[in-house]
């Protein structure tokens, strides 16, 4: 697990500006660092040591060193793959994963990310056809990032390595903030920092001769196949078994976070590490360490835990949201920089439990495809005029639900934690031209038109919260501490089952993840098996009425930066409404507050 970044241009001084990037990400790989430099490009690789400590350092070279390889992740089926291609004469001179990726590509070409099975973003440069390839895994676990300013075509791993380039043009994407307030994070490929893009997961990107060209090796596709839920439930099983002994494949020790939660449960009875981290809040409905610790005790493994203070929230807050590059205002993700913290005293790897949500439908409001059966029987034209009606008031519990079923999915759903309404947002920007939300998701409606609103949602989710939202907390944080985050959920062969579960496999009245539970049970040594969907809980909510924190919102939302973009009159309503208990505003207030936080840091 590494950081890499790299550009390509005819210009001078391109070793002090290489090293200025790479130092930017030394995060990322506090173990050692590695340059090639040319008259055409400049590579840098920052290395976090966890497989061949001796011999793996980056850049790696082919045999006659006409192509150069950086590379960020973990290749689990390296060793068959080194096979095939020492039998078919290529001389290897390290034992990395890397080496074998590099060769790979002399044999398989641009074919070659579809014979991956792991994380990755990595750049190959042939030195003789002056080209460059690079491509990112299939779930996007691992970030890259690209642009193209004044003649320089430039990538990294994270958008603060690019922003030490001379001809960067740091400009503000201010067409997405209504976006972003909808969401929480950036939906788009475009970041806030305008001409910055993200390379889509499953996606590999070509540069030559100043021309871009990007090509699709993977899309989330689902063919549900009419199996018993026992039938379903151990393909789970041993597809998780299969993939937990690769995600373990390692020369440093591997420990897991643990929640209170199904997934990291079951990840951690199946692999049995040493030990977990867990972090939880002063307020028992916040706190998961409880239940983390009774897991531990009854497999008998050490927990190590943490109770995260409001005082520490805030402090720490500033500092997280300049390593994440761009806002996320999911409360969640500042609660992973402390369980990253206290993983990086002990190990180098954990392991995670991203992806099962997506995968095998974890969300509660999943359940809305069977539990709200009957009221779809009601003709379609009277449930949506009864929505039209309700849409004319304000949130009113309740009336939420009148809304969405009489809707089509596709005009209200962005997935699974929608802040504000794209016209309740719009009315407090200053901004015009704002994107709306529907034109984000659009494109993935249309992919998916043809199957039911349970595997609409899903993708929805995958595309966007998944990748822009969790995997992205998840990659920033741990690397921010120099420890490598696993996800074995996010693995090709649980994704092959997955995509074949009929839906009575995933949800029912009662619950979510059907089978997917029923293969938890099996090993989880406690009931966390049955236990619903909680989230990683933060008590933002309460916080936000105390007289500390609602002055230091208040301190934001009436700022210069503040008015610039908002009608001040309007967030300062919805941050006095929530301390007065009129309506419940945290997640609004919060979402502005951290765009507000992220633009002083980067622009001011």
């Amino acid at each position: 697990m590494c950081g890499i970044v790299g550009f390509i241009n005819q210009k001078k001084n391109k070793e002090e500006i290489i090293e200025n990037m790479s130092l930017k990400i030394k995060h990322r790989g506090p173990d050692d660092e590695g340059y090639y430099i040319d008259n055409n490009i400049a590579l840098a690789h920052r290395r976090l040591a966890i497989i061949d400590l001796k011999s793996g350092k980056q850049p790696i070279f082919n045999e006659d060193k006409t192509k150069i390889i950086i590379f960020n992740g973990e290749i689990y089926n390296f060793k068959s793959l080194r096979k095939i291609l020492i039998n078919e004469g290529h001389k290897f001179k390290t034992n990395s994963d890397t080496e074998v990726i590099l060769h790979g590509y002399e044999k398989w070409g641009k074919n070659l990310p579809k014979k991956l099975r792991g994380m990755f973003a990595f750049a190959i440069w042939d030195t003789n056809k002056k080209e460059l390839f690079m491509a990112r895994d299939y779930f996007g676990i691992k970030p890259l990032y690209y642009a193209y300013f004044n003649g320089t075509f430039m990538f990294a791993s994270e958008i603060k390595a690019l922003l030490e380039h001379p001809d960067f043009e740091k400009k503000l994407n201010s067409n997405i903030l209504s976006a972003y307030l909808c969401f929480n994070f950036v939906p788009t490929e475009e970041s806030f920092f305008k001409g910055v893009y993200s390379l889509k997961p499953g996606t590999s990107l070509t540069f030559k001769n100043d021309t871009i060209k990007i090509n699709e090796f993977f899309k989330l596709k689902f063919n549900e196949k009419n199996i018993s839920i026992d039938k379903a439930s151990k393909d789970i099983s041993n597809a998780m078994i299969d993939s937990i002994k690769n995600h373990q494949i390692s020369d440093v020790e591997i420990g897991s976070f643990l929640s209170s939660g199904i997934d990291s449960s079951y990840i951690v009875s199946l692999a049995k590490p040493n030990k977990t981290f867990t972090v939880g809040f002063d307020d028992e409905k916040y706190s998961e360490i409880n239940y983390a610790k009774n897991l531990s005790d009854k497999l008998n493994i050490k927990n190590f835990s943490k109770i995260i203070t409001m005082d520490e929230y805030i402090k720490e807050f500033e500092k997280i949201i300049y390593y994440m590059d761009e806002p996320i205002a999911d409360p969640s993700a500042i609660a992973l920089y402390f369980v990253s913290e206290i993983a990086s005293k002990d190990v180098k790897v954990v392991l995670s439990g991203e992806g099962a949500d997506e995968l095998f439908a974890g969300y509660n409001y999943y359940q809305e495809e069977v539990t709200f059966s009957l009221y779809m029987k009601i003709p379609y034209f009277i449930r949506h005029t009864l929505s039209q009606i309700v849409s004319l008031f304000p949130d009113v519990k309740g009336l939420n639900f009148i809304y969405r079923r009489g809707q089509k999915l596709e005009n209200y759903n962005i997935g699974m934690g929608r802040v504000f309404k794209d016209k309740e947002a719009q009315r407090i920007i200053k901004y015009k031209n704002q994107i709306n939300t529907k034109d984000i998701t659009k494109d993935i409606y249309n992919e998916y038109k043809d199957h039911s609103n349970l595997i609409k949602r899903q993708a929805i989710d995958f595309y966007f919260w998944l990748e822009k939202d969790y995997l992205h907390a998840v990659d920033r944080n741990t690397m921010m501490f120099g420890i490598e985050a696993r996800t074995p959920f996010l693995d090709k062969k649980v994704y092959e089952v997955a995509r074949r579960l009929p839906q009575k496999a995933k949800i029912n009245k009662l619950t979510t993840k059907v089978a997917l539970r029923m293969a938890a049970k099996k090993v989880v040594p406690n009931e966390v098996y049955k236990k619903k969907k909680l989230g990683f809980p933060v008590p933002l909510r309460e916080w936000l009425k105390t007289d500390k924190l609602y002055n230091i919102v208040k301190k934001e939302f009436l700022s210069s930066n503040a008015n610039e973009f908002f009608d001040t009159v309007k967030i300062m309503k919805l941050l006095d409404d929530h301390k007065n208990n009129k309506k419940d505003n945290y997640k609004k207030i919060w979402t502005i507050y951290t765009f507000l936080v992220w633009y002083k840091i980067y622009f001011n």
